[in-house]
């Protein structure tokens, strides 16, 4: 039977950036990717938050926030609870991107989609898988597999494979690199023959990448010439991506004496950059097959670097000598260092910008990099500050009042739990005497019934949480305490008073203000995004041979022009959808889907066509729904709708008809039963039989069985029991409808 495979791009489709498709196989629904756009784009989770309740399963490709940036959110505001599925990489460097790019909006602005506690959810959700492992799926997805194969772009990116028994494959290949780089193996796209569908994306279909030697040399040579004139320069890219490719890149050049580089400082400027270095050194098996050999023979980590070095925030980044090449993140200088780097150094002609990826539209760097002659623009510059005075005072008087408020509501939580505790049984008398009664039935004979006086006893009851007792925060305030006692505090304590206020974390607020920026710095685009150019892709598509194929990211002339040349080259099928849109991407094209009228299922006659099969002939008419001619529906409550509602509104029903009605059908035989094999039925049942010119004969020669050509069996002769029996085991072995 042939799945019916259903795609609707949440998100991804057109010329946006993230991704995020629902592919539904049957009636199981993956959901690929979860990115999110870097202004936290409110509509698209609302679309993704409709559609969230019938995700099954969630499958990962890259750890950056363009692939699983809402993951997050989903998880601590959407409630997801689905399987989530990533290679080990993904799943460490994910965990990366996620903190940097949370502390990067921080640093200056308020995070209300999702706090680092969600991050940490979010990520223990994750199943981590190696490439080529098969991974069954459970519930509604019995019978599908999904592996990860090598992606190249980043470390541990993946091409998720998802597979039916005795069906053709899925293929989910977005933002892939053919080309072995520095640090990571080329994919092996090309291998995967005669797909039945793949979903891949146009966006680099127009365009045409520079070669790698003549990128390099640019690079090197405009650092040498920054450097050399006395100025700084910024590299804008990612948390733990493609800065590897890169750390790796540059690593080399300081370690060449040829290049004069090394007198200049290198630095990583990220919340994250040690760890992602840390972590690069573990992974050497996920990397390139020159970096693993390299690594087995020499014992040479190539992560070890002696030359970069490590800032985490602008005063580390200040204590090393100018000129100095900085790395800092992100890419779309929409927030973290990178953008505070930039306002500081972009009024200096004598700095360096160099931009490594085409961010999304409307960003600072894809502005910069559509417009290279703009030199004047207003730039919303955030920024978090200290309290100070009033509002420091008002800010400690509501922490106050908001301890007590708690600590009290414990009080009377614990006092009304202690008050409920079994007393059953003892009562106040007179004079405050405690008299014991006995119940009816719990009395032995050898008790006696007399009430005995008890003087009253007082217990104190200990007030305790579920760790012993109450913790007073006033006991601990340590501004109290330094006034109290200064001298026993100094001798106490190693910190200087400074230092004791941050680790107290201060209280901030937010502040922000219109800056105009004037570009003086030079600033330039170079190529380190890692994708497969144009040529390639065609070329790797044409090698697979898909039978479907869905186009997904890319500006409209180019998903236009790709569908015309996969057409042209392989006769395939493909779909460009738009956002929303629901496509059914089944192999076989004459299939639809049905609701069966309850009518028709309560007049069904199931008949067993197999161990684990139930079939039954079906007359039925089929109706499809009228239009809703509502006028008072809104038009983008129309577009915005979920697949579900879509479907439901859009599925003819089969309803019975009756059965003077129905018109005559010849039997239908369901199962391929073996004269051989029926053979053996009839020697168990005490019926002789015997072949003879391909008949089988049975009763002494009377009856005849014979094979048609249709594929069924025909019993001729007279009407006998025997005839009756014959026929009665034979319809066991058959579904006959």
């Amino acid at each position: 039977m042939t799945s019916i495979v259903k795609f609707e791009g949440v998100w991804g489709v057109g010329d946006e950036t993230p991704h995020c498709y629902l592919l539904t196989v049957d009636d199981f629904t993956f959901l690929l990717d979860c990115g999110w756009d870097e202004k936290f784009d409110k509509s698209y989770i609302d679309r993704l938050t409709k559609i969230l309740p019938k995700v099954d399963c969630v499958l990962i490709s890259y750890p950056d926030p363009l692939h699983m940036g809402a993951l997050p959110f989903l998880v601590g505001k959407g409630q997801l609870s689905c399987p989530v599925y990533a290679t080990i990489p993904v799943f460490k460097m994910g965990q990366m991107f996620m903190y940097d790019w949370f502390q990067s909006h921080h640093n200056y602005d308020l995070v209300e989609h999702f706090t680092l506690d969600d991050v940490d959810t979010a990520f223990e959700l994750i199943t981590q898988v190696k490439y080529n492992q098969s991974i069954p799926m459970r519930g509604k997805g019995i019978g599908l597999n999904i592996s990860a194969q090598p992606a190249g772009h980043m470390i541990g990116g993946s091409i998720w494979r998802i597979l039916k028994d005795g069906e053709g494959d899925i293929v989910y290949a977005v933002d892939f690199n053919h080309k072995k780089e520095r640090h990571l193996g080329g994919c092996e796209l090309d291998k995967i023959t005669r797909p039945s569908l793949l979903i891949t994306d146009s966006f680099n279909f127009s365009y045409r990448q520079e070669r790698r030697r003549h990128r390099d040399e640019k690079l090197v040579a405009q650092l040498q010439e920054t450097c050399r004139n006395g100025g700084n320069v910024l590299i804008a890219t990612d948390t733990g991506g493609r800065v590897l490719e890169m750390t790796h890149m540059l690593e080399q050049m300081w370690s060449t004496r040829e290049s004069g580089l090394s007198a200049y400082s290198l630095a990583i400027l990220s919340n994250t950059g040690y760890h992602v270095i840390h972590f690069a050194k573990q992974m050497i098996e996920w990397m390139s097959e020159k970096l693993t050999k390299a690594f087995d023979s020499l014992r040479t980590n190539p992560f070890s670097f002696k030359h970069l070095k490590f800032c985490h925030n602008l005063t580390d980044l200040s204590r090393l000598p100018s000129p100095k090449v900085v790395l800092a993140s992100f890419p779309d200088l929409e927030c973290g260092y990178a953008r505070e780097l930039f306002v500081q150094w972009a009024t200096n002609p004598k700095n360096t910008i160099i931009l490594t990826s085409r961010t999304g539209p409307d960003t600072l760097a894809r502005r910069l990099i559509d417009n290279p002659s703009i030199r004047t623009f207003k730039l919303l510059e955030k920024r978090r500050v200290k309290l100070e005075g009033v509002e420091l005072d008002e800010y400690y008087r509501q922490q106050r009042e908001k301890e007590q408020h708690e600590h009290r509501i414990k009080m009377e939580e614990v006092e009304s739990s202690s008050d409920s505790e079994g007393e059953e049984g003892l009562e106040a008398g007179k004079h405050d005497i405690i008299v014991l009664y006995e119940k009816a039935g719990t009395h032995s004979m050898f008790r006696s019934r007399k009430h005995h006086p008890m003087f009253p006893f007082h217990e104190e009851k200990v007030r305790s949480d579920d760790y012993g007792e109450f913790i007073n925060l006033d006991d601990y305030d340590i501004a109290a305490m330094r006034e109290e006692n200064k001298e026993n505090l100094e001798l106490q304590m190693p910190y200087e008073e400074e230092e004791i206020m941050e680790m107290e974390e201060a209280p901030t607020k937010c502040v922000s203000q219109t800056v105009t920026v004037r570009v003086t710095a030079q600033v330039l685009f170079i190529d380190f995004e890692g994708r497969s150019d144009g040529e390639s892709i065609r070329k790797i598509v044409e090698a697979m041979h898909p039978l479907r194929v869905i186009l997904v990211r890319g500006s409209q002339t180019d998903l236009q022009a790709f569908a015309q040349n996969i057409r042209s080259m392989t006769k395939a099928k493909v779909f460009t959808p738009s956002l929303g849109e629901i496509v059914n991407a089944s192999m076989e094209s004459h299939i639809y889907q049905v609701k069966l009228a309850e009518s028709l299922v309560s007049s069904l006659v199931l008949q067993q066509a197999g161990r684990d099969v139930e079939v039954a002939w079906v007359d039925g008419t089929v109706s499809f729904p009228t239009e809703n001619t509502d006028e008072n529906i809104e038009e983008s409550e129309r577009q915005v709708i979920s697949s579900e509602n879509q479907l439901d509104s859009e599925m003819p029903t089969l309803s019975v008809v009756p059965p003077e009605e129905a018109p005559y059908h010849d039997p239908v035989f369901i199962n391929d039963v073996r004269l051989s094999e029926f053979k053996q039925v009839l020697s168990r049942a005490g019926i002789s039989s015997e072949f003879n010119a391909g008949i089988l004969w049975c009763s002494n020669g009377t009856l005849a069985l014979k094979k048609q050509d249709s594929g069924g069996i025909s019993l001729e002769g007279p009407l006998s029991a025997d005839y009756y029996e014959i026929r009665e085991l034979l319809y066991q072995q058959y579904a006959i409808l």
